[in-house]
């Protein structure tokens, strides 16, 4: 059984910087595609970004492209949302999910994964 747990998250201002953290433990990090997804209030949960087992392929939302960056370190079993230049329309709950998956493959679905974390709330101000 995989357990995620997420940090990071916090209050910043607008045009601010936050790095999320997902730490996994119970399982192998390295067969598993990863992604963030967030949930803002009175809206659905979204998809924000993905990357493949080894780290190589990256895919993101349109609406955070160029500003967020997903990366992971297999060895520390962690994955990272570095988040810039953020915006109140950023403020959200972020969770960090994980399902097995072959080489190069990456995720956008939230149905299609099978851990989630807890979640971090992400407060962006004006």
């Amino acid at each position: 059984q995989v357990q995620l747990v997420e940090s990071g998250g916090g209050l910043v201002q607008t045009g601010g910087s936050l790095r999320l953290s997902c730490a996994a433990s119970g399982g192998t990090t390295s067969t598993y595609v990863m992604g963030w997804f967030r949930r803002a209030p009175g809206k659905e949960r979204e998809f924000v970004a993905t990357v493949s087992r080894a780290g190589t392929k990256r895919y993101y939302a349109d609406s955070i492209k160029g500003r967020f960056t997903i990366s992971r370190d297999n060895a520390k079993n962690t994955m990272t949302l570095q988040m810039n230049t953020l915006q109140p329309e950023d403020t959200a709950v972020y969770y960090c999910a994980a399902r097995v998956g072959v080489t190069g493959e990456v995720e956008t679905s939230s149905s299609r994964y099978t851990y989630w974390g807890q979640g971090t709330q992400v407060t962006v101000s004006s």
